[in-house]
């Protein structure tokens, strides 16, 4: 029997007011088991970057791909964060004969593909790739925070919150902020 060669793919940052949706693609390998995967909401931000280094040191292909505002602001969410996972997915060294996606929707890829609800939970590979894409974005957005530390990135990572919204109304709009999404829309 051949080893199927699975990569698991999953995303971050759809809720954002700001920054890119990023996703991961990985492919484990079988003879180097990760303990602890799980979904990244689940784990303490310590835990996930220690798996993070864990998981880009044992699988055996990783892939971690974003997709911009403005191009967020033009596909809308859902169809940017299919085309991020679509560019991680077709940026890994090894080739998937598989790819398991986390949610409903799957992007179009070379190799066939199932989408599967709470797969960040269930799918060591997804629970894997979920990881590295929320340490990523994690980073991402603290560098952001060194361009524009009235805003707070390093706290929020974008997220709606009241100080990021109180930031927006008194600084105004970044080019990392999404024009499309409502509170930033308000204030154009």
């Amino acid at each position: 029997m051949t080893f199927l060669m699975l990569a698991g793919v999953d995303e971050v940052g759809r809720g954002p007011l700001a920054g890119p949706v990023v996703a991961a693609a990985v492919i484990l390998d079988p003879n180097n088991p990760i303990e602890g995967l799980t979904d990244s909401k689940k784990l303490s931000a310590k835990r996930r970057e220690l798996l993070a280094i864990e998981i880009k040191q044992k699988a055996l292909s990783w892939a971690i791909a974003a997709v911009e505002a403005a191009e967020i602001d033009e596909l809308n969410i859902h169809h940017a964060s299919l085309l991020a996972m679509q560019k991680a997915v077709n940026m890994l060294h090894v080739a998937p004969s598989y790819a398991k996606i986390d949610g409903k929707f799957c992007p179009v890829l070379d190799c066939e593909a199932e989408a599967v609800i709470k797969g960040d939970l269930t799918v060591p590979a997804i629970s894997a790739a979920s990881i590295i894409a929320k340490v990523s974005r994690d980073a991402l957005m603290c560098d952001y925070h060194q361009q524009y530390p009235e805003y707070g990135f390093d706290r929020h990572a974008g997220y709606p919150t009241k100080y990021h919204i109180a930031a927006l109304e008194e600084h105004g709009i970044t080019p990392l902020h999404r024009r499309s999404y409502g509170p930033v829309k308000k204030l154009l």
